[in-house]
């Protein structure tokens, strides 16, 4: 068995990222606590990718949960034109098979009932807002919107976008907004263009439309549309205004969109933020989308979150030195996930040109890519390595 050091960890946040993180500084011993904003623990969204490097980042320490009982193997990945004509197709199940594990299309819902039963029996409080923190030479002090406070050894900051523990860093900070809505819903539907783990994007003119048969009966779907900052952040549209948007594209996908119930899709303004260099101060750090919200392009926001779990427990494990610890982390993981906020920033603009010498223009680059090069771009985004070399025993400190 694993020994067990007396660090106490407080996380902010329960999202994937936070949940995750519960259960990888688990693994190597820490004693974890969790305070989430929400009043329930509902996830928040429908569907997204869970990418093979999260999958494999997890393996490191132990953790092989079984994410293919609960989702679908992400398999082909095609883009198509707005008629569903082909442009290029990604052969994800050949490459994720050569690195050991799947990537998948997951329900949020089933992909937080996975992590909370990995994370056992840790304290998850609810209804507790992190305002705000103080740190001295022998630990942190979380300050929570009712006027509560909490101590531990070290503080992780995985609250999300808006993240409070990011705002105690580095101050105040404006989103970066290319202008462009997004609509998103998980409806129960069944269309034979969409047999099961199918996944498709479909590239217009400033606009696109992706699809996901994540089993279960459930088709995950997306749409984008450029429009100016101030739009995206104010839509009041309903699901007519989605139908319009894809009106002429093919007839598959306004069968999808009118077999979604009004209430189930969700919209949200598309953003990130520049990259930050600097993500923690003392006793503490930030994790996920705290830490580099990435556009959903390459969709590896859940597996940056992970990545950055299992890297966190990996430097945290045996640590004498806390301060230490959190900066070779920050250290290790800067390069990796600088370079994938970067690529899908690069890679939504070029999406959502508009334009017909534009568009035709990306099509045709993309059509063109050897697939040699797309497999060793792929690779690179899909394998996990870590500077580090934690081996846990076969049973776990905290079971």
């Amino acid at each position: 068995m694993t020994t067990r050091t007396s660090l106490k960890a407080i996380i902010a946040g329960a999202g994937i990222g936070g949940l995750t993180a519960a259960a990888t500084l688990r693994q190597v011993g820490l004693d974890v606590e969790v305070y989430e904003r929400a009043k329930e623990l509902k996830p928040a969204g429908g569907a997204l990718s869970l990418m093979s490097n999260a999958v494999l980042a997890l393996r490191t320490l132990g953790l092989d949960p079984d994410f293919g009982a609960h989702a679908a193997i992400l398999a082909d990945l095609h883009f198509v034109t707005t008629q569903g004509r082909p442009i290029k197709t990604l052969r994800f199940r050949e490459l994720t098979e050569r690195l050991g594990a799947h990537s998948y299309g997951i329900h949020r819902t089933d992909l937080q009932r996975v992590l909370l039963d990995a994370v056992g029996d840790t304290p998850i409080t609810l209804d507790a807002a992190a305002t705000g923190f103080d740190t001295d030479d022998d630990g942190v002090t979380l300050h929570l919107a009712d006027g509560r406070s909490v101590r531990g050894d070290l503080l992780i900051g995985a609250d999300g976008f808006d993240s409070a523990v990011r705002r105690g860093l580095v101050g105040p900070e404006s989103p970066r907004e290319p202008g462009c809505v997004c609509w998103f819903a998980t409806p129960f539907h069944t269309d034979p263009k969409f047999p099961h783990a199918y996944g498709a994007h479909y590239w217009g003119s400033g606009r696109r439309f992706g699809v996901a048969n994540i089993g279960s009966g459930r088709i995950y779907w997306w749409g984008t549309k450029n429009v100016p900052p101030s739009v995206a952040r104010a839509w009041r549209g309903n699901r007519e205004d989605v139908l319009e948007t894809f009106a002429g594209w093919a007839p598959e996908i306004a069968r999808l969109i009118e077999a979604t119930a009004e209430d189930e899709i969700l919209v949200v303004p598309a953003r990130d933020r520049p990259f930050l260099e600097r993500w923690g101060r003392g006793r503490v750090t930030l994790l996920g989308d705290a830490a580099h919200p990435v556009h959903a392009s390459l969709g590896q926001g859940a597996g940056l979150a992970m990545e950055d779990a299992a890297v966190l427990a990996h430097h945290l494990a045996g640590a004498e030195d806390v301060v230490a610890a959190l900066r070779g982390y920050e250290d290790e993981r800067r390069p990796r996930t600088r370079r994938m906020v970067e690529l899908a920033y690069a890679m939504s603009k070029m999406e959502q040109w508009e334009g017909p010498v534009r568009v035709a223009l990306r099509n045709a680059y993309f059509r063109c890519l050897p697939r040699a090069a797309i497999d060793r771009r792929n690779r690179s985004l899909l394998e996990f390595t870590t500077t580090k070399d934690f081996r846990p025993e076969a049973e776990s400190p905290k079971a």
